[in-house]
């Protein structure tokens, strides 16, 4: 069962899916592309792109994309775009091709699409690995920015994007801030919350889904309470 959030209103309680919640809340948008040939094909299971989604979700981000593609240019060139393109996309991560391997092309399909460079992800990451193993710096790996989305890329192994992960997650929000990214989420519970509780709540001040069902609710509530009178 998924956590729940519950309410407390002067006309009783009512019990909302946390996780939906978090959903509609959420600071920014990630998508997550898997760049590997078995994995397209559906013979290796994809556990660096489940790690990306572990570690964001400490953050206050929401993945809402998520695909496997091969190793191919082009193909990876316009998944990036499109989902850039899109306007929904604070933020993609990539993880897979970035080695010296013939078919490692993600860097270069990463700079057919970005506007601009953005050098100080990539090196951070590099630092950080080679702590670890000299084998770090055969890594190509780049970051970028496609209008307001920013692009990175991440090794293939789920230990390196671990690591190369966490070490750049202080800067990630403020990165999507810097590009001017504003919260496109319905508003947080506090914004409820405050306030003289005058036998109804804020919420209907705002046409949101969750805002929506507490204010069913309450209506609910209130003609229960009515009828017991």
């Amino acid at each position: 069962m998924p956590p729940k959030l519950l309410f407390a209103t002067r006309l009783g309680y009512d019990i909302i899916d946390k996780r939906r919640f978090a959903e509609l809340g959420a600071m920014f948008t990630i998508s997550i592309l898997t760049v590997s040939d078995k994995g397209s094909q559906g013979k290796r299971e994809d556990k660096s792109g489940e790690a990306i989604r572990e570690i964001v979700s400490q953050m206050d981000a929401r993945v809402v994309d998520y695909a496997i593609v091969p190793d191919e240019r082009d193909i990876i060139a316009k998944k990036l775009a499109g989902w850039a393109d899109s306007g929904k996309v604070d933020m993609v991560i990539t993880t897979g091709g970035t080695g010296l391997a013939p078919r490692d092309v993600t860097p270069e399909a990463t700079l057919d699409v970005v506007d601009r460079i953005a050098p100080g992800f990539a090196e951070v990451m590099r630092a950080e690995s080679l702590k670890k193993t000299p084998r770090a710096m055969l890594s190509r790996a780049v970051a970028g920015i496609r209008k307001k989305t920013l692009i990175i890329n991440l090794p293939g192994s789920p230990k390196a994007v671990r690591e190369c992960l966490e070490v750049i997650m202080p800067a990630l929000p403020h990165a999507v801030e810097t590009l001017g990214v504003k919260h496109r989420n319905a508003p947080r519970p506090q914004r409820w919350l405050r306030g003289r509780w005058g036998g109804e709540t804020n919420a209907h001040r705002y046409s949101d889904p969750v805002s929506q069902h507490v204010q069913r609710a309450l209506r609910r509530k209130h003609r229960q309470t009515s009828d017991r009178q």
